[in-house]
């Protein structure tokens, strides 16, 4: 195989353009966040890369006009409770005032049978609550974590912010997850690589009964693979039967750790315990959706 060589020159020249490509979408995306900050604002921010660098960007931005920060983590039953821990230490880290929203999302969004419109109910019923606790702080700004991304997949919840009239800024500044995480780096936040975690229904098929017992069980399942040392993972549940969904790279080490996983998953209540061979894709309950 030819193995194409470059003159020193070349590298330079790729090396000027990366930069030159990196200030202009720093730039851009900080010359977005300045003009929300000149007023206090508040953040939804749950913790993962998005939220974080967005927090981030948006403290250091308001130095220069003395305004305010607000993180609202909202706690919910969807999500893994010790995210809403780690968010509240760091959001104190980077110098934002952080706040607690509760809310029971199966009984007040109504997603309880887990509906095909459910990130649309669910986004409308929790933003609102957070809007209402904006109003109360005379803050009219609030800024949420969607990416570029987003847009690519099933995401009906970006209708739902889109109405309540809540900004965007690493959408509007046309920013990918891939480009979001290396500018985290650049940052140094600890969430840079932080695996994504959405929330815990989209385990589950659609139409079905949704409840707290089943999510925690799969809570369970994902944190203890992920103290085996697997990165991305999913548990799918399909009635008696786990899914497991892995990085493809990672096969090899979950066959040697096969009769631990199964066991600590059977040991949960389940019958069957499989591992999908596509591997790890977010969103592989959409499939029909996607091709409806």
């Amino acid at each position: 195989m030819k193995v194409r060589s470059y003159s020193v020159k070349s590298i330079i020249y790729l090396l000027l353009m990366f930069i030159n490509y990196w200030k202009e979408v720093i730039m851009n995306l900080l010359t977005i966040i300045d003009e929300y900050v000149h007023e206090d604002v508040m953040i939804a921010f749950s913790g993962g890369v998005d939220s974080t660098l967005l927090l981030k960007m948006a403290v250091e931005a308001s130095k220069k006009y003395h305004t305010h920060v607000y993180a609202i983590t909202i706690q919910t039953a969807l999500h893994p409770v010790m995210e809403a821990d780690e968010a509240k230490r760091m959001a104190e880290e980077i110098g934002a005032i952080h706040k607690v929203i509760h809310v029971d999302e199966l009984e007040g969004a109504g997603i309880e049978n887990n509906p095909v419109n459910r990130c649309y109910l669910c986004k409308k019923y929790m933003f609102t609550k957070v809007k209402e606790l904006a109003h109360s702080l005379g803050i009219s700004t609030i800024l949420e974590g969607t990416n570029a991304d987003d847009l690519k997949q099933y995401r009906p919840g970006i209708k739902a912010i889109q109405e309540l009239g809540l900004h965007s800024p690493l959408l509007e500044a046309n920013m990918t997850k891939k480009e979001i995480r290396e500018l985290a780096s650049t940052y140094d936040l600890k969430a840079a690589n932080k695996p994504s975690s959405p929330c815990l229904a989209t385990r589950f098929p659609y139409n079905t009964l949704l409840n707290y017992e089943e999510m925690r069980k799969v809570e369970k399942i994902e944190d203890y693979l992920h103290t085996l040392g697997f990165y991305n993972v999913r548990a799918r549940i399909h009635n008696d039967l786990v899914r497991l969904e892995i990085d493809q790279d990672a096969f090899m080490k979950c066959m040697d750790k096969r009769q631990e996983i199964v066991l600590f998953i059977k040991e949960l209540g389940y019958d069957y315990v499989t591992l999908d061979l596509e591997g790890f894709r977010s969103g592989s309950q959409d499939i029909k959706l996607e091709e409806k």
